[in-house]
């Protein structure tokens, strides 16, 4: 079996879907190993490397060249797949909702689509789920992000010339990126607080010793969809919420937005209205903003200020921790792989009744097969 690992033709894309430890471990099962050119020279990793471990290095024709599986960080253009042979696996990040047109183009072309943001989120299966490796980083990076723009110090410093009182950091959207956007904020000595919609992450914020802002006796507040994702409020639950973020948000010097719906745009959290009651020099930084962006006024790719606040809107956050967020990507996508390999055919095989290859399979036959893409 041969697997190909393409160099990303996003500009803006750093991170690469293979590194040499996962190609030394495909080579340890017996597949042939291919990799672009400068494949994975934006994350630090350099085409001798790749050699070293055992892959063939070469151009994108001769990388897909007989390929029967195909990795990506992003999904490529149809046209970037000419050579590919009917049947190859294409294997990544393919943004299904936002890019469908790409996806029925695969079908068409006989490419076999495995979506890895489709992955459920089921316990088999958490360490081949990329949503959570990187939304790990990107929790990570936005405290940093913060932290470079806030003018002033995250923990409280006692010194001879007086006290430096802690930052308060509230994070709206305790999943996986919350989640480690609180862990990161308390560890730099802030004084976090934290919500969501899920009424359940409430002993989530609690573990990690920041303080709970949660609507109460308001019906419905679960929040919890399908697979554990956020879903829509109703009215009145938004409305309370943003009646209790007004009057917390007011206080806070450093805001982190990370609220996604999967297949639909990012809900707006804070208005411009409340931006406004925040004091001069605050910081907001919102990781929805490819998304639509949970912040009015934030802008994808910029940091922009509105009222004297910083609002923070950094395009591929884990890709600003290029070499790490690789890695992690790449692990997923061996660990999904491995999990299936047929040590005598040295190939992976997926059965079309796993609960895994259902979830992430959109394309196979030349038809769009996946539920959730069907069903729209």
């Amino acid at each position: 079996m041969k697997i190909a690992v393409l160099k990303e033709t996003d500009p803006l894309e750093t991170r690469v879907s293979a590194t040499p430890e996962t190609v030394k471990k495909f080579i340890s099962l017996g597949a042939d190993m291919a990799v672009e050119t400068d494949a994975g020279t934006a994350a630090g990793f350099s085409d001798a490397q790749y050699s070293e471990a055992g892959a063939t290095v070469g151009d994108r024709a001769a990388t897909l060249d007989g390929a029967d599986a195909i990795f990506c960080v992003r999904g490529p253009d149809p046209d970037g797949l000419s050579g590919a042979k009917p049947g190859a696996r294409l294997i990544g990040s393919l943004n299904p909702f936002g890019e469908r047109e790409r996806v029925d183009a695969y079908a068409k072309a006989g490419i076999e689509a495995l979506a890895m943001e489709f992955m459920p989120r089921i316990t088999r299966a958490q360490s081949m789920d990329i949503l959570s490796s990187q939304s790990n980083l990107a929790g990570y990076k936005a405290v940093l992000d913060a932290c470079a723009e806030y003018g002033r110090a995250f923990p409280m410093m006692m010194t001879a010339a007086g006290t430096v009182s802690a930052a308060r950091c509230f994070v709206m959207g305790v999943g996986v990126a919350g989640l480690q956007a609180i862990a990161t904020a308390r560890r730099l000595g802030a004084q976090v607080s934290a919500t969501d919609v899920r009424a359940a992450t409430k002993e989530q914020i609690e573990s990690l010793g920041a303080k709970p802002i949660f609507v109460e006796d308001v019906e419905g507040i679960e929040g919890e969809g399908t697979g554990g994702y956020a879903t829509e409020m109703s009215e009145e639950y938004q409305k309370a919420q943003a009646e209790l973020v007004s009057s917390h948000i007011a206080k806070q010097d450093v805001v982190i937005t990370t609220a996604l719906i999967p297949g639909k745009p990012a809900p707006r959290l804070i208005s411009d209205a409340q931006i406004t009651t925040m004091r001069p020099g605050s910081v907001i930084v919102d990781l929805a903003v490819e998304q639509g962006g949970n912040v009015e006024g934030a802008v994808a790719g910029e940091v922009v200020e509105k009222h004297g606040v910083k609002i923070v809107g950094h395009r591929n956050v884990p890709g600003r921790l290029a070499a790490d967020a690789s890695a992690l990507f790449a692990r997923n996508l061996y660990n999904f792989l491995s999990a299936f390999w047929d040590e005598e055919a040295k190939k992976p095989v997926l059965p079309e009744d796993d609960e895994i290859v259902q979830g992430v399979t959109l394309t196979r036959g030349g038809e769009v097969v996946n539920e959730r893409l069907t069903a729209n």
